[in-house]
């Protein structure tokens, strides 16, 4: 079976590196917030061009601690996409806030920015795009509008890891941005590990706080925080995949302009549309059709897995049932998770085996 990703692929290519860099972490005795967590973070600051970067836990929890450090909390209104990963939404509440869902762009799927005006209240304290997919939203709009009305922008650039909007990278875009490194992201790790990029020092230094029990000082506490802190076996698997995120991406991106042209005359399939202001990384590859169980069935039967990202949008799931959202409220968002599907794409699958790919949903397609 050809897997949507593989993880494993991609790292048995440096395996020998990674294996030396473990062993020089359990020689080390340093196992948490040491010397190769602080380097990390100055190596990704630095690289993506904002003053911090804060390695964290996971995803998850480096937007929760951003927009604990903001102060967003109780009674505040924080502004997002219903079409994304459930995390997003769920660290608004977690700190006690509520999500308001935007429909989306039917092109780029990332939040229209023309939709998100309508949304703001006087208790609405930031918003918070996704870059889906790994193709950043419509920073240009989004920072003019937050800008207008006094708010935050926090990038989930959980997908979109070496991505760019208008020659500067995902990560620098906004506020303050968090990352995820989770194993089937463009820059992995073998298991969860997150960071919170920004240029405001206060936010910063609070945010690296919170991730340990809201301490500046060991044994002094000056607030309830958290327990998130990036270990050094981690760090020192993202140090060393960062050496190849470039190669990486730039093979995500090849793939994917592989599939563009062999899908380009294919009835009933769109292809993902490309922000000629962005630089796509690819993190899925998601096509459209209006018979997507069709093509999703005949490619499981010819060992080819596909994915469908997302199934239910954010404001239909059950868990914000008392929101007071219905079906209905986000044509756009709604249609994409009936008819959205991702294909294999990730470093490791051979050319060889997207031909195959390819071939197989032309034969679907003329059968």
């Amino acid at each position: 079976m050809i897997p949507i990703s593989d993880p494993k692929s991609q790292l048995d290519t440096i395996q020998d590196e990674l294996l030396k860099e473990l062993k020089d972490v359990l020689k080390s005795g340093q196992y948490i917030l040491g010397s190769r967590v602080s380097d990390l973070e100055r190596t990704i600051a630095k690289r993506l061009g904002t003053a911090e970067a804060i390695g964290v836990g996971n995803g998850t929890d480096a937007l929760i601690l951003t927009l604990n450090a903001y102060g967003i909390g109780k009674g505040d209104e924080v502004i997002t996409t219903p079409f994304t990963f459930f995390a997003t939404a769920e660290a608004i509440t977690r700190v006690g806030a509520t999500p308001v869902f935007a429909d989306v762009d039917q092109r780029t799927f990332n939040i229209d920015p023309s939709k998100i005006e309508d949304k703001i209240t006087d208790v609405t304290k930031a918003i918070l795009p996704v870059h889906l997919f790994g193709q950043p939203a419509a920073m240009g709009e989004i920072n003019q509008i937050a800008k207008k009305h006094h708010l935050y922008v926090i990038e989930d650039a959980c997908q979109a890891f070496g991505a760019t909007y208008k020659g500067n990278q995902a990560g620098a875009l906004g506020d303050a941005a968090c990352f995820s490194f989770f194993p089937t992201k463009n820059l992995p790790t073998i298991g969860d590990g997150g960071m919170i990029t920004t240029s405001d020092p206060k936010l910063a230094k609070r945010i690296r706080s919170l991730r340990a029990h809201g301490s500046y000082k060991k044994y002094h506490h000056n607030e309830i925080g958290y327990n998130s802190r990036l270990d050094e076996i981690h760090a020192a698997v993202i140090a060393t995949c960062l050496n190849y995120i470039d190669q990486w991406n730039d093979h995500r991106r090849h793939l994917a302009s592989r599939y563009d042209d062999a899908l380009r005359e294919i009835p009933f399939i769109r292809r993902p549309y490309r922000d000629l202001d962005s630089t796509h990384v690819y993190h899925l590859y998601c096509v459209e059709s209006d018979q997507r169980d069709e093509f999703r069935n005949a490619l499981t039967k010819q060992n080819i897995s596909t994915g469908v990202y997302y199934p239910r949008c954010l404001h239909l799931q059950k868990a914000y049932e008392h929101l007071g959202y219905k079906l209905g409220d986000f044509p756009i968002a709604e249609s994409l998770s009936e008819k959205l599907f991702a294909l294999p794409l990730y470093p490791g699958l051979l050319l060889e085996e997207q031909d195959y790919i390819i071939e197989r949903i032309k034969r679907q397609v003329s059968e």
